[in-house]
């Protein structure tokens, strides 16, 4: 019975199994010894599989050669600008550049605050130039500071007077006296004639500060 069944697997592997003696002799015959049962079925299975493989890898291969040509070539591409922006880009610049001055020029303030008559000029003032600051601002009321050249406050003028007619000049010029080299500082709580430079601080009360410039 065994020897009926040996009989029977080789004649199923001589007609199914084996390869064809054509194609071992061109080069695909089998590596090592060989009639075993399994080896001679996979074997075609294989190399269309690897075939497969191979025709993969050259197809990726190519198109990473032309993604890479591509790239090269945007590189090397020489940019086309539009004068007429570029020109438009510079002017903003420079217009920005004039801002941020004069922002700066803005944030400075006087060290010390002087008060003055009309013959001091104003300014920013320091210990080396002593200018009348003309950006004070009042800490109590919140009101700018005005002032008038070559004119004194009337002794009349009294708190309810700034309280009402601030800032308005030709409701204030009622109250004011001509006078030469004075100057006439006033804001809605506070007013005060000057003639000579003052420190602000030796006036304990007033409330003004330098608003900067």
């Amino acid at each position: 019975m065994a020897k009926d069944l040996d009989e029977l697997l080789d004649e199923v592997e001589t007609k199914f199994c084996r390869l064809d003696p054509l194609r071992l002799d061109l080069g695909e015959r089998p590596k090592g010894g060989g009639g075993g049962g399994g080896g001679g079925c996979t074997l075609g299975g294989d190399r269309n599989r690897a075939q497969e493989d191979e025709n993969l890898r050259s197809t990726e291969t190519l198109k990473k050669e032309d993604d890479l040509d591509s790239l090269i070539n945007e590189i090397f591409e020489e940019p086309i600008f539009d004068k007429k922006s570029f020109q438009k880009f510079k002017s903003k610049s420079s217009d920005i550049t004039s801002v941020r001055a004069s922002i700066q020029s803005l944030s400075k303030s006087c060290s010390p605050v002087y008060l003055s008559g009309s013959a001091v000029p104003s300014g920013i003032g320091t210990n080396t130039s002593q200018r009348a600051c003309d950006r004070l601002r009042c800490t109590a009321c919140d009101f700018w500071v005005v002032s008038y050249d070559d004119h004194m406050w009337n002794k009349s003028c009294d708190y309810l007077f700034f309280r009402n007619n601030m800032p308005e000049f030709h409701r204030l010029k009622a109250k004011l006296t001509k006078k030469k080299g004075a100057r006439a500082y006033a804001c809605q709580c506070s007013w005060r004639t000057v003639e000579e430079l003052t420190d602000l601080q030796t006036d304990h009360q007033l409330r003004w500060v330098c608003g900067k410039h």
